[in-house]
């Protein structure tokens, strides 16, 4: 009896605490003071892109981004800034590129539009869990990767039993309906107790309440969940697939896509990689993997 009374003290306390909806760990970015700065290049600019020209011309960078995914890609709706990893990510590339941080304007464009919104000039690179594929190459080109994410599973801090996919037989696991996580927990793993919600966030409210027992999609999705709540929500187990994220570029720049893989090498070299992802996704207790090969091809 004692013990029904703490887990529902607990589950009332992270109901309270949520902004907006029930169960979400309340809203929280990395702090300013912890992120890195990166030294704004002034001398031999890139030349020969038509995206940078076009750039400099308007005197400011327009990237892409998401904004609803915690320690990511994540807009605040109190000031319109955006923070997390990929932002960062975003930022050392502007930088490398002559464009410091006031010089970047952040546009949130859904992932169905990525594709049309380079093609049309509604962006000039865009950063957010943006998986590289031969199909998409068709349509963009892509710096990069800057991350090697892959579906992984989030669960209760208390969570003793979940260690990877070959522990969810019978275990209720929640994921995005009709996503490409959801249909590999389908087809691979038939003996979970799937249910699917419109978002992951839903997903998460019902983890945290104990209605579902995991939620599984990106690790980096999960970490930012976890980073919001590290001593109620971890990550656990292997990746059981490999999404490799890179930045879009508009498909025949290639000046342009070549700049951003040197930024991204440059950056990575000299400690900024692992400084960004310290002070945003590293808040998950999860440390920071080795940054991929860049594919420069």
């Amino acid at each position: 009896m004692k013990k029904t009374v703490i887990l529902v003290t607990v589950a009332t306390a992270l109901l309270t605490a949520g902004c907006g909806k029930p169960g979400t760990p309340p809203p929280k970015g990395p702090q300013p003071s912890s992120l890195p700065t990166y030294q704004v290049a002034t001398t031999a600019p890139v030349t020969g892109s038509p995206t940078l020209d076009a750039a400099r011309e308007r005197g400011h960078l327009v990237v892409g981004a998401k904004e609803d995914q915690p320690y990511l890609g994540q807009k605040n709706p109190a000031t319109g800034e955006y923070s997390g990893f990929d932002i960062e990510i975003a930022r050392m590339v502007g930088a490398y590129l002559g464009f410091g941080p006031d010089r970047i304007e952040f546009r949130t464009i859904a992932s169905a539009n990525r594709e049309t919104a380079l093609q049309n000039g509604q962006v000039d690179y865009y950063v957010g869990t943006y998986t590289i594929n031969d199909n998409r190459k068709k349509l963009v080109g892509f710096a990069g990767p800057y991350f090697m994410a892959g579906q992984s599973l989030l669960v209760r801090k208390s969570n003793t039993d979940i260690h990877g996919p070959e522990d969810l037989a019978g275990e209720k696991v929640c994921s995005a309906s009709g996503s490409t996580p959801y249909q590999r927990i389908q087809k691979q793993y038939p003996q979970a107790r799937l249910i699917g919600y419109d978002t992951y966030s839903a997903c998460v409210d019902n983890l945290i309440t104990g209605q579902v027992d995991a939620v599984t999609t990106d690790n980096t999705i999960l970490l930012g969940y976890a980073a919001k709540a590290p001593t109620e929500l971890k990550v656990v187990g292997p990746l059981f697939s490999q999404e490799p994220y890179g930045i879009g570029v508009p498909k025949n720049d290639n000046v342009l896509r070549y700049a951003i893989d040197d930024a991204l090498a440059y950056h990575e070299a000299n400690g900024d990689w692992k400084k960004a992802y310290d002070a945003t996704l590293g808040l998950s207790g999860e440390p920071a993997p080795a940054p991929p090969p860049i594919d420069r091809y």
